[in-house]
């Protein structure tokens, strides 16, 4: 089991995790643009699937022989490195949004076990605005075209391939979670505090078995000499929405508006803007993310989409109990396992709607 420590004073936390968005501006080497070789390996591991249903898709049957050290190295950085890491130069005008799936669901089969996004079981995830409003308890921000707050998702790697752009907005931004915690620690110790205690959150009506409506989870946790974090500020304050959650206290208030102050700071977050065919993968447990708000074109064709996996990943960090206790279940290797409904199978949309 994790050895999870909270300390009544709490340390500064240094390594490979704790950087600023200013220090990785000025090294650029956490991108790889594909190459010729690359893209025609893809090409070939695609022609072996493409009668292949996705679910079924396993990194045996998606060979990549000279991508597969590169991968290999990309994965230790990202759950185990700073965090994060981009490709780009994949050429997505070429393929069908269904190759496209493929392509990016075989990649990820090199790292890990795709998990559900949510109570359709949706393993392939579109982030598309169909329409909702974000003020709505039950929507979930990746349907809408408003800007996001920084915050994690409920897996080990969050990946992101774009296929369309937006008129204008979308962009994309990450921050070390390390760093906001160490600079509350430096600034506000007391505040800092206050998030290694459970916030309540709401589940969106997304109710794995045996669980309530919402759940309690600390934000800030030391397990094992690393930080590991998960915020979500949106669910926190949607579930104040329901009567049986108990009230924030002006202290949680104040701390989760440091948090959000530091993690928009543009000299600890790291803006990137992504082109088709580039795909982003974060590391939940050590980033959080954020999207500016964006203006869509009015062609349907046309309109931003991406599509989103999670993964879960067998040699991922050491996790507290709780993530996969009260926060979600636990994949056949012990990972978070997304979110998973009873009697809900899981199926790979190719629509963004589905």
């Amino acid at each position: 089991m994790p050895d999870t420590i909270m300390p009544t004073e709490l340390p500064r936390i240094d390594g490979p995790q704790a950087w600023t968005g200013r220090e990785q501006v000025a090294r650029g080497d956490w991108s790889y643009t594909l190459s010729a070789d690359d893209v025609a390996e893809i090409d070939s591991a695609l022609a072996g699937v493409r009668d292949i249903e996705i679910l079924d898709i396993d990194k045996s049957a998606f060979p990549l022989p000279g991508l597969s050290s590169r991968l290999a190295e990309v994965k230790r950085e990202i759950l185990d490195g700073r965090g994060f890491f981009l490709f780009r130069g994949l050429p997505i005008a070429r393929y069908s949004t269904a190759e496209a799936a493929r392509i990016f669901w075989g990649l990820g089969a090199h790292w890990g076990e795709a998990v559900s996004q949510n109570g359709k079981g949706h393993v392939l995830g579109h982030v598309k605005d169909l329409g909702l409003d974000y003020a709505d308890p039950m929507a979930r921000g990746y349907q809408t075209s408003a800007r996001l707050p920084f915050h994690t998702d409920s897996s080990d790697i969050v990946g992101l391939l774009c296929l369309k752009t937006s008129k204008s907005g979308g962009f994309s931004s990450i921050v070390s979670t390390t760093t906001v915690y160490n600079e509350m620690v430096a600034r506000r110790p007391d505040l800092a505090a206050v998030l290694t205690n459970p916030l309540y959150r709401t589940r969106w009506g997304e109710v794995p078995e045996g669980r309530k409506a919402y759940y309690g989870t600390a934000p800030f946790n030391l397990t094992n000499g690393r930080l590991i974090c998960t915020y979500v500020r949106s669910a926190v304050r949607k579930a104040q929405l329901m009567e049986t959650v108990p009230r924030l206290m002006p202290e949680q208030v104040e701390a989760m508006d440091l948090f959000d102050e530091l993690a928009n700071d543009p000299a600890l977050h790291l803006d990137m803007e992504l082109s088709p065919g580039d795909m982003q993968f974060v590391c939940n447990h050590a980033i959080a993310h954020s999207r500016t708000a964006y203006e869509d074109h009015p062609e349907p064709e046309k309109r931003r989409h991406l599509l989103r996996l999670w993964l879960a990943c067998a040699d991922g960090p050491d996790l507290p109990p709780a993530y996969t206790g009260e926060h979600q279940g636990k994949t056949a290797s012990g990972r978070p396992n997304g979110i998973k409904v009873p009697g809900v199978p899981l199926v790979a949309p190719l629509e963004a709607d589905a």
